[in-house]
This record gives structure tokens, sequence and C-alpha cells, in this order.
């Protein structure tokens, strides 16, 4: 059974379907993302306030504590099943579209490695490994690259479909 090129055949309501589903995804991620560049600041410096606190900072204009191992337990555990399943979810459709098979099987797997090294990075910083906050910046920006160029070619595709 072959998948690839599929999403264009199907029904035009269906491709509405999915294209409201990827668009209210999305409003549902960048929330998150809004609420991560609120408490970090989108910085390294922030990153690390956030997740293991500013107590020696007396100028500090907000107090933070370092996070319990409940708090960033909960944490880890909620996003990366809850992103999994939404990056699963895009890798389907997007194994459904005409894409390049390249380019569709970096955007399959780059969001899950990223997810991995973005909260995995995140607990390793919270043990003591400072420097990971950089692999925390940067699998976090690739993960939010990967989901917008994932949902566009998904969306593309649904609005344009490419006749066979």
């Amino acid at each position: 059974m072959e998948l690839r090129g599929t999403l264009s055949q199907l029904p035009k309501d269906f491709r509405i379907l999915v294209c409201c589903f990827v668009i209210v995804l999305n409003i549902g991620f960048f929330t998150g993302f809004n609420f991560v560049r609120v408490s970090t600041s989108l910085s390294t410096s922030g990153i690390e306030e956030n997740y293991l606190g500013n107590e020696e900072d007396e100028e500090a204009d907000i107090m933070r504590f370092k996070k319990s191992e409940k708090e960033i337990l909960t944490l880890i555990h909620n996003h990366v099943l809850s992103l999994s399943v939404i990056f699963f979810v895009l890798a389907v459709l997007l194994y459904m579209t005409s894409v390049s098979p390249k380019l569709t099987t970096f955007l399959l797997f780059e969001p899950l490695v990223s997810l991995v090294l973005t909260f995995g990075g995140i607990y390793i910083m919270w043990l003591g490994v400072i420097w990971f906050k950089y692999i925390i910046i940067v699998s976090g920006l690739a993960m939010v690259l990967s989901l917008c160029l994932t949902s566009f070619l998904i969306i593309k595709e649904c609005l344009f479909p490419k006749v066979r």
C-alpha cells in the first residue's frame, strides 16, 4: 500500500478538516511557545533561571526557585508524551504528501530527535550540567522550525492538491 501522495487525492472536505486541524494545532503549539518566551525570554540565561532559579541574584525583579524533582519530571513527562503524539500525527500527514522523500524523511524524525534533546537537556541541565542550556535552545529552535515547515507543507498540499 502506497501512502505517498495520497493526501491530495482525499476528498476536499477531509483535506479542509486536515488544514483546520493543523492550524488549530499550531495555535495551541505557539500559545505554549509564547509561554516559553515569557518565562525564559528565549535566552540561555532565561532558560537556566527558569529551571534552576535565581535565589542568589538579590537584584532580580522576579524571584525564582529551582524546580523540584517532581516539577521537572512532570514537565518533561507531559511535554514528551503530548509533543510526541503531535509530531507523529504530523509525520503521518506529511508522509501522505508529495513532498520529496529526502525532505520528508528528515522532517519525520527531526522533531522527535529535537524533542528528546530539548527535554532531556532540560533534565540534564537541572542535574547540574549547565552548558546543556545551549543544546536546549538549538534543539528547541529546530523543533519549532520543523513544526512550521511540516505544517506549511501539509496545508499547501491540502489547499493545492497535486493532480495525478
